[in-house]
């Protein structure tokens, strides 16, 4: 990823992103471990992300997350305002929710059991938050 067409907080944006996309995927890793014993490589890791239903829940937040990095390397009108509409979107998948929507309830599950998650998600809510986030980029 390009640092080109990023300004410092969508880049501070996507960081905490990776950060929390990977924590999450490292909980549902140990969780499928510990039902089908361990993964044995990194490929084969991969392949499980991609495809199988353990770990289909973080697809939207993958795809979130790559349209995100996708707008932020445009230039024109048209890219700022469907980047925050990529922000608002963002703040309403990560909303964490015992009722919710698949995503919404495995969020809330990962958060309750897994304290790097819940600091991760707390630094992406803090970064979503920022003025410059709730009105579009200028």
């Amino acid at each position: 990823m390009s640092q080109r067409g990023y300004s410092s907080e969508l880049l501070q944006l996507s960081k905490a992103l990776l950060h929390l996309h990977k924590t999450l995927l490292d909980g549902e890793r140990a969780a499928y471990e510990r039902l089908h014993g361990p993964i044995c490589s990194n490929g084969a890791f991969l392949q499980l992300v991609l495809g199988h239903p353990s770990f289909a829940w973080l697809r939207d937040l993958s795809r979130s997350m790559a349209r995100l990095d996708e707008l932020a390397e445009g230039k024109d009108a048209s890219c700022a305002e469907a980047l925050h509409a990529q922000t608002a979107s963002l703040r309403t998948l990560l909303v964490p929710r015992k009722d919710g929507e698949e995503f919404n309830r495995r969020y809330h599950d990962a958060l309750e059991r897994d304290r790097d998650a819940a600091l991760a998600h707390a630094a992406v809510v803090e970064l979503l938050a920022q003025p410059s986030r709730q009105g579009g980029e200028s």
